[in-house]
């Protein structure tokens, strides 16, 4: 059952896992030097402002830096009750050296960080363990709360015959809390949900105020199914923070149509006396199938102004004017202001 909150962070338990996440949680990508470098203490500047505000889950990838997020958060976590806390990482990129003098960066594929290692793709049962195993040392854990899949698009056949079944044996042995998949699609993550027992989808950029894929199938299903979402990229990879010629949309320049669409819903949302941040975070987390809504930051900033706009209540006469503007589908469910207790 969720108890979503705005006001309050709220928590929400994964399916029938037992594992516990905050509503608002901490994306760690950016602390993996996602795009441009940050140092380690504003690395843990962030993370310690993310705890400072509430969130209690906090979500890494090895893909991400090629582990340094993940060493990062782990350090610091490292004094934080570990029962207090939850921890989700990644399968299926494995991290392969590269050479000390191979040289060069890994802005190719989004990170500058030296190339010291390849990612190899694996989602074989041995690649999984494997792959947990060095996370584990990476995070300096003994224990991982959740694991998803992470992007198996073009390796559907293997996540589902091979890497699906070694985290459901991994589950059944207490070595993981919660398991599922991670992607940027829903419509492989319905799948997930309809023909495999996973407790959460990880559902990047596809349910937000500018793309509501996920509403037409994989929210319905994880409802009907008592499977839990949690919703990533609702900023859309930039768009939705801060709408302007140049602003990135899925991480590419906005096209102008979508654009216009998000600066007329700055307008609005403005007009109405918020800001188009605390909707956009808001309307994901309205969905009752939604447990957390997945934050990316890389300063200690951007993360207290996450916290301020996730608890900031959004006028209803916002989600009125958008629903009669034909922004919104008439069938997605808009956040209820709390009740009078008067």
């Amino acid at each position: 059952m969720s108890t979503l909150g705005r006001g309050t962070l709220g928590t929400a338990t994964l399916g029938n896992s037992g594992v516990e996440v905050s509503a608002l949680s901490f994306g760690a990508a950016g602390i993996g030097n996602l795009f441009t470098a940050v140092s380690d203490e504003q690395a843990y500047e962030t993370v310690d402002a993310a705890w400072s505000g509430g969130i209690r889950y906090y979500d890494t990838a090895p893909h991400y830096g090629i582990g340094l997020s993940e060493r990062r958060l782990g350090t610091a976590l490292r004094d934080r009750p570990r029962a207090e806390y939850t921890l989700s990482t990644k399968v299926g990129r494995l991290l392969e050296p590269t050479g000390a003098d191979a040289g060069g960066d890994d802005l190719a594929d989004g990170f500058a960080v030296p190339a010291t290692h390849r990612r190899v793709w694996d989602f074989s049962a041995a690649g999984v363990r494997r792959c947990i195993e060095a996370s584990l040392e990476r995070l300096g854990l003994d224990r991982l709360d959740i694991v998803y899949l992470h992007d198996p698009d073009d390796h559907a056949e293997q996540a589902f015959h091979e890497g699906y079944p070694a985290l459901e044996r991994l589950r059944s042995e207490g070595v993981v809390g919660a398991i599922g998949a991670g992607m940027n699609q829903a419509e492989m993550l319905t799948r997930f949900v309809r023909d495999t027992d996973v407790d959460v989808v990880l559902c990047a950029g596809r349910y937000t105020l500018l793309d509501h894929d996920a509403l037409t199938e994989l929210l319905p299903a994880a409802q009907e199914r008592g499977t839990s979402v949690v919703i990533g990229g609702a900023f859309n990879s930039g768009l939705l923070a801060d709408p302007r010629p140049g602003a990135t949309y899925n991480y590419a320049t906005a096209p102008a149509e979508l654009l216009d669409r998000a600066l007329r819903l700055k307008e609005i949302a403005e007009r109405h006396g918020t800001t188009l941040r605390a909707a956009a975070l808001a309307f994901p987390a309205a969905h009752p199938a939604v447990a957390s809504v997945l934050a990316g930051a890389r300063s200690a900033h951007e993360v207290r102004d996450c916290v301020e706009q996730f608890t900031t209540q959004v006028p209803e006469d916002f989600w009125r004017e958008l629903r009669e503007a034909k922004l919104l589908p008439e069938d997605a469910p808009v956040p209820v202001p709390p009740q009078d207790p008067s």
